[in-house]
């Protein structure tokens, strides 16, 4: 039930992005945007960017801590975990962007900024200890860029909560954008040093 729960969140979050193909633009977060920034090129590339290229990690990564497919379809793992990496460098670069025009400024800002540079970090060591064949530090470091990139889900979960129990959007936001990353980096932790709950 956990994976079936997890893969659902995952590709439900996953395809989110499809929905600003048809929202307008006073609906969602864009609504939280002045038309001064909306108007800028350089912040929409890095917002559409961001938010597909998160899409298609959300979509890739939870396949990779499924055992069967690792042992049993090894090249589709080495595929995928490309797909993964090359997402997660373009969408984590302009997260990294989109951080310093964060709504309700600096509080928010500084935590979509961290998270950002950490999933880079993450997914880097983690490519980068493939490379060197320490294949089970490259599942450690998978773990932590996963769930930072999980924060995309737990945000959605998260966010109407809070803005139900504090009746505000902006308090909410300020919340939930520290929130969404850091329990899930602490549950990968413990993740780690108990390697016997990996799923799938």
């Amino acid at each position: 039930m956990a994976w079936i729960a997890f893969g659902t969140l995952a590709i439900a979050i996953g395809l989110y992005p499809l929905v600003y193909a048809g929202m307008e633009r006073d609906m969602g977060l864009l609504a939280s945007k002045s038309d001064e920034l909306f108007g800028q090129v350089t912040w929409r590339l890095a917002f559409y960017g961001h938010i597909s290229f998160g899409g298609l990690s959300l979509l890739t990564g939870w396949t990779q801590f499924s055992r069967r497919i690792r042992r049993n379809y090894l090249s589709w793992h080495r595929a995928l975990g490309t797909t993964y990496l090359v997402a997660v460098l373009l969408s984590g670069v302009c997260a990294v962007y989109l951080s310093f025009f964060a709504t309700g400024g600096w509080i928010p800002g500084l935590g979509f900024f961290l998270l950002g540079v950490s999933w880079i970090f993450f997914t880097l060591r983690a490519y980068r200890a493939v490379r060197q064949g320490r294949y089970n530090e490259h599942g450690h470091w998978m773990v932590y860029s996963y769930a930072a990139c999980f924060a995309a889900v737990t945000l959605r979960i998260w966010m109407p909560v809070l803005t139900f129990a504090l009746g505000d959007f902006l308090p909410a936001y300020k919340i939930v954008a520290w929130l969404c990353w850091v329990p899930n980096l602490v549950f990968a932790y413990f993740w780690v040093r108990h390697r016997g709950m990996e799923l799938g």
